[in-house]
């Protein structure tokens, strides 16, 4: 079957990498004698208008330059699609990519769009919104907030509002219902997760995978902030968080199990990310998964389980 790719590009990304990146992507993919086109991502996030593209024009592979946002705001269309989702990661975080084993480097990630296979991943709704990857409460949507204020991206920036928001800290009340079973807890932050990162090879849910019918639930229960900051630095960053069952997971001061439907109230509205933007918070929550949702380009496994 002859493919056809449409690429997808920030239009206001730094001139002279996106200017890089549309003379490589145009260069490889004529090596490979693949048809393609070029669009811009729009401020808006509709990409409804791709359902018809796809069959009118048999478009197979949709490729988004950009990060975990563009690439939810985009599979959000396309749900149901038979279409190959790929990712040229050029976000802040690129949490899903990284994940997926997806190299950051752009050479490497053109070559993997020309190799790899299309494999189905899970995603979620929180309440009608689409998340691909991740959403967050509390803390670290805080920082999602304020980072998308900065005029300048990047690793240094997201450390500085870290630190800033941490020293400003403070925990907001929850109730959780799970399973028919509920508990009120107050936490700095509750971490909806379809995928292992955090972004930037930070791991926020061990266990967690693309394509288990699982959501991984992370709850960073109010404690001392030393405390707080051992505990992530500890068990989530260093993907060593200890699971615990439904009779007792409440009692400890990281929370984290799985499950396929979730509401929570947020009674005091903390902040809310989604896929690492900053999104419309509510004082009730109902998140569910998205059984294969779209297919991911992702490395080809072979027999031994390893990825070439």
């Amino acid at each position: 079957m002859q493919r056809k790719i449409v690429y997808f590009i920030n239009p206001v990304s730094g001139t002279k990498k996106k200017e890089s990146a549309l003379k490589i992507i145009e260069e490889k993919t004529q090596q490979q004698n693949i048809p393609f086109e070029i669009l811009y991502t729009n401020a808006q996030g509709n990409y409804y208008f791709l359902k018809n593209k796809i069959e009118q024009e048999g478009v197979t592979d949709i490729v988004i330059c950009g990060g975990d946002g563009s690439v939810s705001q985009v599979a959000a269309s396309l749900i149901e699609e038979d279409v190959n989702i790929g990712i040229i990661p050029m976000g802040s975080g690129n949490g899903l990519a990284f994940a997926a084993k997806i190299p950051k480097d752009i050479n490497k990630a053109l070559d993997l769009i020309f190799t790899g296979k299309g494999r189905y991943i899970d995603a979620f709704f929180i309440n009608e919104t689409f998340s691909c990857m991740l959403c967050g409460l509390g803390f670290d949507a805080q920082v999602a907030h304020d980072f998308a204020k900065e005029p300048s991206r990047g690793l240094t920036t997201y450390i500085k509002n870290t630190l800033e928001n941490f020293i400003i800290a403070r925990p907001y009340a929850f109730e959780i219902v799970n399973k028919g079973k509920s508990f009120a807890t107050d936490a700095f932050f509750i971490s909806i997760a379809n995928s292992n990162q955090f972004g930037n090879q930070f791991t926020i849910a061990p266990k967690a995978s693309l394509n288990d019918g699982l959501l991984d639930i992370v709850i960073v229960k109010k404690m001392s902030k030393m405390r707080m900051l051992w505990a992530v630095l500890k068990q989530l960053m260093a993907g060593k968080i200890n699971e615990h069952d439904e009779k007792t997971f409440h009692k400890k001061d990281v929370l984290y199990f799985q499950t396929t439907q979730l509401i929570i109230h947020n009674l005091q509205q903390a902040p809310l990310h989604i896929d690492g933007d900053p999104s419309h918070t509510a004082k009730k929550l109902v998140i569910k998964i998205i059984p294969d949702a779209f297919k991911l380009i992702q490395p080809a496994v072979i027999k031994s389980g390893k990825i070439p």
